[in-house]
């Protein structure tokens, strides 16, 4: 039995040892890594008018569809959409006559659903179609996403 504790005490001592040895290093890469980190110069993205704009109208788009798949009130247009023609854009060169046209049938159809509630379905599927034929030529990545808009 006395042998037996003198071997644990020195098992005990040598873990510990290596356990601390290696927080040391542990803590030495990590403030090593900051001091790199620190250097860097972090940039924030900052969204264009026209894609803040776009996430809105999504959000809105979202809540109308809920409101006319139950039968709600559907509510005024919303007249913040009609900074479509007027936003800035990301890419300047983005904003040409194929844009225009599609933000024009983008917006016919969203006050169509206001002024004519009995086929705001159907008008409703209109305005995604046309954010849908805009995003084919111009930007493909919301796609997916837009597309999950449509009313059944």
């Amino acid at each position: 039995m006395k042998k037996s504790i003198p071997l644990l005490l020195i098992f005990f001592i040598f873990s510990l040892l290596l356990f601390s040895c290696q927080k040391k290093e542990a803590t030495k890469v990590a403030e090593e890594k900051c001091t790199i980190d620190k250097g860097k110069k972090l940039e924030m993205y900052q969204m264009s008018e026209m894609a803040t704009l776009m996430e809105q109208m999504y959000v809105d788009n979202q809540r109308l569809k809920e409101r006319i798949q139950k039968g709600d009130t559907i509510g005024q247009f919303p007249q913040h959409f009609l900074k479509i023609h007027e936003a800035v854009m990301t890419d300047a060169t983005d904003n040409d006559e194929f844009f225009k046209d599609q933000a024009t049938k983008f917006i016919k159809a969203q006050e169509l659903i206001y002024k004519d509630p009995k086929n705001a379905k159907k008008h409703f599927n209109e305005g995604v179609d046309a954010c849908i034929q805009c995003h084919q030529q111009k930007c493909g990545g919301p796609i997916p996403r837009i597309k999950k808009l449509y009313i059944e």
